[in-house]
């Protein structure tokens, strides 16, 4: 079933998988609401997209760690008669060290972002869809909601919370015409590694990063097909699955390897590489 070019809201927008989410969503003819921080960045994406894909975009700035963020968000969109058929729920952050050297701040700041953020909007986005009967919620989870994270464990707490939220609010919609995806990327070729101070670790230097567009586009074939759970890539889907068989204590070990810092002289990536040489392919 291929999915009504409905106007998609998309949080995060103006980098990394929520910028490829904005070109995937745009190529297929949706019209669009960019959310991110900095209106001057929207506007030039919004201005491209628009050229581009010949949709229409609204780029509206909002700095969703604030509580009262998201009210006034579905606010400007009500007010611009905006009827919000696709609800993505993209924007997050994490920041890397040990839990007791990290301040409270930065801990909360996640949780706002990546917990709070997302079931405000999701709070006022999502009665008017049941009342249509019909809307779809892509919520950016991760592989890190499977397991633990030693040296990045409140985000990947924060993403347990996701997965197991949109799975049980999935449940209750049953019936009501309205679906929920959860996209659970592994690690991408974002700036989610330079913002988290984690350019240098083991997982992004030697990891099997992949292409936010590769991330992007699955995400949306994974809503388009009505999937519960989209793991893009093999290996990924592979790491989901051994935490099966592997006991929780084993995969922290793993992850905590994961999260080491390199010396510098085994430094081999920069951020954005991957990323190019997926935009060089297409």
């Amino acid at each position: 079933m291929k999915i009504k070019p409905e106007m998609t809201l998309i949080t995060g927008a103006s980098s990394g998988i929520g910028f490829h989410l904005a070109h995937e969503f745009a190529r297929h003819g949706h019209p669009l609401v960019l959310v991110a921080p900095q209106q001057e960045e929207l506007n030039i994406l919004a201005s491209n997209l628009h050229t581009t894909y010949g949709i229409v975009t609204h780029a509206i700035a909002a700095d969703l760690e604030q509580a009262d963020s998201a009210q006034t968000l579905f606010d400007k969109t009500c007010g611009l008669n905006l009827e919000i058929g696709i609800l993505a729920n993209n924007a997050g952050h994490g920041f890397h060290g040990k839990f007791w050297e990290l301040p409270i701040e930065k801990d909360l700041s996640i949780i706002r972002l990546n917990i709070e953020a997302v079931l405000r909007l999701t709070k006022l986005y999502l009665p008017p869809m049941i009342s249509r009967g019909r809307g779809r919620v892509l919520n950016t989870a991760s592989v890190a909601g499977f397991e633990p994270g030693p040296m990045l464990n409140v985000y990947h707490a924060s993403k347990a919370f996701v997965l197991s939220w949109s799975e049980a609010l999935a449940a209750e919609l049953k019936d009501t015409g309205v679906k929920v995806t959860a996209l659970c990327p592994g690690p991408t070729d974002t700036d989610f590694f330079p913002k988290a101070n984690m350019e240098g670790v083991r997982g992004f230097q030697q990891g099997n990063l992949m292409a936010p567009q590769e991330v992007a586009r699955a995400a949306y074939e994974g809503l388009e097909n009505e999937e519960l759970f989209v793991v893009p890539g093999f290996m990924n889907k592979a790491l989901v699955a051994a935490r099966r068989i592997l006991s929780e204590s084993a995969q922290a070990s793993l992850n905590a390897k994961f999260y080491e810092e390199l010396p510098p002289d085994q430094w081999k990536r920069k951020r954005g590489d991957i990323e190019s040489e997926a935009a060089m392919r297409s």
